[in-house]
């Protein structure tokens, strides 16, 4: 409403000094003769020309006149359109003057700067927290946990679990790392056997087995003193057993112990029996609904634990999320050659994608302004720089009269040297 207002008072404007214009023409023309009369009229009609001719292309910019070739806008909509994208693709969004602008500003420094701010890391922690918990409202359960389930029945189907287990074994058997791990097997079990509880453990369980199988001899035999001699025998032979097998790199169980690995990895690599077993395993976990069970447990844990997090001021998750910000920014600030590689992949993908960007943003512009109605057009141009076109017609009435003053002037300076009365 602003601009209708703007544009019909400077057209009345222009209006007024045409009019102004036609009025001392017809004053002067109804006036005696003298020499200042003469001028004011010549001015005048000169004015009224200006003012006539601009208003006159003005208006046939934008309105069908009486001469051909006039309401240029409305006629040439389509050629304006094709033009406009042409500018913009060319001046705007050229490959050079895309990468000239990447090296003029730095967005490196000024993207490094922007997220090291803590406002702004706590801004986007903020965003990205409502973005998680929107998703998590908007989400179905059921698809989820259908997704998930088909995925993990999809990668559990393909896993031949013979094949993997005997990968893993062949990996941990090499260089004796299974030996590292049976030394390490006989220290927990050395560990825990002397500890008092432990063999208070063994002597109460042997007291039992006295009761329940000789009761009768239980009751004339001191129960409590053979349990704790049996636990610390039984105990001590053990320890002694397994420190002899730790001690020895030789011993003959440790070589047991490899025989039973190497003949178990073969067994899962050639024995179709194990390898039918492990699949039906795999088919029962498939088919069964121990899967479904744990994806959905899994997933209501997880969706609940992020929902409460998110809920909370202390938010875990939005912390992370303002600290990743934050050290993504620190780390471009500190890093001089990183900022550098991230303009020059930024240059990169600007000449890789900007012909194409451009492109497609051309024909968009050209297609737009050639869907809209020439009048509409040819309105809202008027509406937008028709305030500006009527300064030119204001203009034009000015020049008219200066340039009428002028060659009063010369007509009276060629008559005075022709030998001619001036007036």
């Amino acid at each position: 409403m602003d601009k209708q207002q703007s544009l019909r008072r400077a057209k009345r404007l222009a209006l007024l000094c045409l009019l102004f214009s036609v009025a001392v023409f017809i004053v002067t023309s109804l006036s005696p003769r003298v020499w200042w009369v003469d001028l004011l009229r010549a001015m005048a009609e000169a004015a009224m020309v200006g003012a006539l001719a601009d208003w006159f292309a003005v208006t046939a910019l934008f309105r069908r006149v009486l001469l051909p070739h006039t309401a240029i806008i409305p006629r040439n909509k389509d050629r304006i359109a094709d033009n406009l994208a042409v500018f913009v693709e060319e001046k705007f969004l050229s490959t050079q003057s895309l990468v000239e602008l990447v090296r003029r500003h730095d967005p490196a420094q000024r993207l490094a700067g922007w997220l090291a701010a803590p406002e702004t890391a706590q801004r986007l922690g903020a965003y990205m927290a409502q973005a998680v918990a929107g998703v998590l409202t908007l989400t179905d359960d059921r698809k989820i946990q259908g997704f998930v389930r088909d995925a993990l029945r999809t990668a559990l189907h393909k896993v031949d679990l013979s094949s993997s287990l005997a990968t893993i074994l062949d990996t941990l058997t090499q260089d004796g790392r299974h030996q590292q791990l049976l030394d390490r097997a006989i220290v927990q079990v050395v560990e825990l056997l002397n500890r008092e509880q432990t063999r208070a453990f063994i002597a109460e369980s042997m007291v039992e087995w006295l009761k329940r199988e000789y009761p009768k001899v239980e009751k004339v035999l001191p129960s409590n003193w053979i349990g704790e001699k049996s636990a610390e025998t039984l105990a001590d032979i053990i320890d002694k057993l397994l420190t002899g097998i730790a001690e020895d790199p030789q011993h003959s169980l440790r070589q047991a112990f490899d025989r039973q690995v190497a003949a178990f990895v073969t067994r899962l690599k050639e024995d179709e029996g194990l390898r039918e077993r492990a699949e039906q395993i795999k088919r029962e976990l498939l088919e069964g609904e121990a899967v479904s069970a744990y994806v959905a447990g899994l997933w209501n844990t997880l969706r609940e634990w992020i929902r409460q997090d998110l809920a909370g001021e202390d938010s875990a998750l939005r912390a992370k999320a303002a600290g990743a910000t934050q050290w993504v920014g620190h780390a471009l600030l500190e890093d001089a050659e990183l900022r550098a590689s991230f303009n020059r992949h930024l240059e990169q993908a600007i000449g890789t994608l900007s012909p194409e960007v451009a492109r497609f943003l051309s024909k968009h512009i050209s297609d737009t302004v050639k869907n809209w109605d020439a009048a509409e057009l040819s309105r809202q141009i008027e509406l937008n720089i028709g305030r500006d076109l009527q300064y030119i017609r204001i203009n034009g009435t000015v020049v008219g009269g200066l340039i009428g003053a002028l060659l009063f002037g010369a007509s009276v300076l060629m008559q005075w040297l022709a030998g001619w009365p001036a007036l």
